[in-house]
């Protein structure tokens, strides 16, 4: 048995779920809840690398970022602001914490201590910017947060840019990639040959080389209806991408860019995914569930288990 913790909206941020849900899974890959942690909104959460501490960003305005012990029954540690409003995304390294401010788009870096909590004020970076769509981009909106090689890199959907800082070992704001207008960027990957980012606005995959030169873009689904892609992740030599709308996951081949399959999700909404060996597992937010599949060939197959689980958001294995 491993442990695997969900987050996702609360009945005060618009949803139906009591906190963080923790579960257990079997070799089978099947879940069971064992228990949850209260918390307001926690639509993202983040493992510290090498300490069993867990972090939970708080989706209200203004936002919180709490930490938990990382057990089969959290206790809750710290809480501290955000830095911004309704945090969405939430990544971590041994001594920083980087949280993506959805709302107004301010970028916080929190400095960690030895045992994984908050020390010293934040460093806030305001946003800048906007976009051709008049109802999602009128100003920035940060959306997720990753640290690649001593470099931190956030989405910002609201601004068509991928902003940067290099944090170590000062941390210094560099120059943000320019997007498409309209691209409204929310996940991005690293891969071996440069950088997946998915277009919620535009329904894209963008790929670029390793120095940010745009090398091509394709359809997220080859479904009809209108598509706001989500997550992806690179998996062995495979890239997944969910897709919001048409209610799939993608599969294509991050070399040849073309679509090795499309399966359905199970649910309503894909939020989110993770990939852990052959097991992937999908928060389906608006049906309330999270769908495992076995990966066989590469290609998400399902196998029948569902956890229940109200308006979920993000799956950490």
């Amino acid at each position: 048995m491993s442990t695997v913790y969900i987050g996702g909206y609360t009945p005060d941020t618009g949803g139906a779920g009591a906190g963080v849900t923790v579960a257990a899974r079997a070799e089978s890959g099947a879940l069971t809840e064992v228990g949850t942690a209260a918390a307001s909104g926690p639509s993202f959460l983040a493992a510290h690398p090498s300490l069993p501490v867990l972090y939970a960003v708080g989706e209200t305005d203004p936002g919180t970022i709490t930490a938990f012990t990382a057990t089969d029954d959290p206790e809750r540690l710290a809480t501290r602001s955000s830095g911004g409003g309704s945090p969405c995304h939430v990544a971590v390294t041994d001594r920083w914490l980087a949280v993506a401010n959805y709302g107004d788009g301010m970028v916080a870096l929190h400095t960690l201590d030895d045992e994984g909590l908050f020390t010293g004020p934040p460093l806030l970076f305001p946003g800048f910017g906007s976009g051709p769509d008049s109802d999602r981009q009128r100003g920035p909106h940060a959306h997720q947060a990753t640290f690649e090689a001593g470099v931190l890199y956030v989405t910002d959907l609201g601004a068509d840019q991928v902003r940067q800082w290099r944090v170590h070992p000062d941390v210094t704001e560099l120059e943000p990639i320019t997007l498409t207008p309209g691209t409204g960027p929310r996940h991005l990957v690293s891969a071996p040959t440069g950088w997946f980012v998915t277009g919620e606005l535009d329904g894209q995959v963008h790929a670029f080389d390793a120095k940010w030169h745009p090398v091509a873009q394709f359809a997220a689904s080859g479904r009809d209806s209108a598509n706001y892609p989500s997550h992806v992740q690179l998996h062995r030599d495979r890239l997944y991408v969910a897709n919001r709308g048409p209610n799939t996951i993608s599969v294509f081949d991050p070399e040849t860019f073309k679509m090795v399959a499309e399966v359905d999700c199970g649910g309503d909404w894909p939020r989110h995914f993770a990939i852990d060996g052959d097991d992937l597992y999908v928060a389906n937010q608006r049906s309330g569930g999270v769908v495992h599949f076995r990966l066989v060939g590469g290609v998400p197959e399902p196998t029948g288990h569902v956890l229940a689980v109200p308006t979920p958001t993000c799956v950490l294995l």
